[in-house]
């Protein structure tokens, strides 16, 4: 007796299971092109050009990049910006993550902590400086109306003491956004992992290097990373805080483009740092990325 005939198997395609994830991304591609890719070649069209935000664009060829890349306040205002950021990097990073690490416990306390922690990044960066412009004041802030000698200085007319009161308020306002990205990062541990150590004998200290951190290598990357492009964006908080000063002390990249292109209305050199910025996130961001290795890997597996 021949054996019944089966049906044809139905094969699904690798593209055919791709199609419709394909389709799915095509808005947000639309939107990235929209709003990402068009205004940053329009700022480096600009960039080869003279223009003063209201007449006619002209073309320059090379003569903003030339002028710019001579400019001898140009390398001061690169190193004051990788030194708001190594140094925001510096005291974020372990702050952030112990921060992270504890508030990642199930009590319901941390929940609450957790929320009060979220506080500073609700606020606007240009009311903060406000506030710290005045709490600093030397005559009429806080130290004087506390009776308070150290907190009585010139916090904003110091070069020294002007960028590390950028780098305190940077810090009390982002890290507890990064403590919530490490907290998540904690709660995605295996407990095994954990309960494994405490069976071996190791305390929590030997838990946290041994389990922890290596576990949150991806973490510590991706947060990096973010901090990073913040520092090179930054300029809200220093603008209404300093406006660069005293002096060039805290003159960052993103200021000088704002000066140069809506003080100065200079809008060709403006661009031109607009691309250096870009340019430097990129270059800093797949520098990072190059160093955590290969993102596509599990965290369980980054040891």
């Amino acid at each position: 007796m021949a054996a019944p005939s089966r049906a044809p198997a139905v094969r699904t395609t690798r593209a055919g299971r791709s199609g419709p994830v394909a389709w799915m991304a095509l808005p947000a591609l639309a939107m990235f092109v929209l709003f990402g890719v068009v205004p940053l070649v329009g700022v480096l069209v600009l960039s080869f050009t003279q223009w003063d935000g209201l007449g006619a664009i002209r073309p320059a060829g090379f003569s903003n990049w030339r002028s710019v890349l001579s400019d001898p306040a140009l390398p001061h205002s690169v190193f004051v910006t990788f030194e708001i950021m190594i140094l925001s990097w510096v005291v974020q990073t372990p702050l952030s993550l112990l921060l992270g690490v504890f508030l990642a416990g199930r009590q319901r306390y941390r929940a609450f902590l957790a929320v009060l922690y979220f506080i500073p990044l609700l606020l606007s960066s240009a009311a903060i400086a406000i506030t710290y412009k005045a709490l600093l004041d030397p005559n009429f802030g806080l130290g004087p109306g506390l009776h308070l000698g150290f907190l009585t200085q010139d916090w904003l007319g110091n070069s020294t003491l002007a960028v590390g009161v950028v780098i305190f308020i940077v810090s009390w306002q982002f890290i507890p956004f990064h403590s919530l990205i490490y907290q998540g990062g904690v709660r995605q541990i295996p407990t095994t992992m954990y309960e494994a150590a405490s069976i071996d004998g190791a305390g929590p200290i030997r838990q946290f290097f041994s389990i922890t951190l290596p576990q949150l290598k991806y973490t510590i990357i991706t947060s990096s990373t973010l901090m990073v492009v913040g520092s090179l964006t930054s300029f809200d908080l220093i603008f209404v805080l300093t406006a660069g000063g005293p002096g060039d002390a805290t003159r960052v990249l993103a200021l000088d483009m704002y000066k140069r292109g809506f003080q100065a209305n200079l809008m060709g050199p403006a661009s031109v740092i607009a691309a250096m910025i870009v340019l430097l996130g990129l270059v800093m961001a797949l520098l990072l990325r190059r160093l955590g290795g290969s993102t596509t890997a599990s965290q369980q597996e980054g040891a």
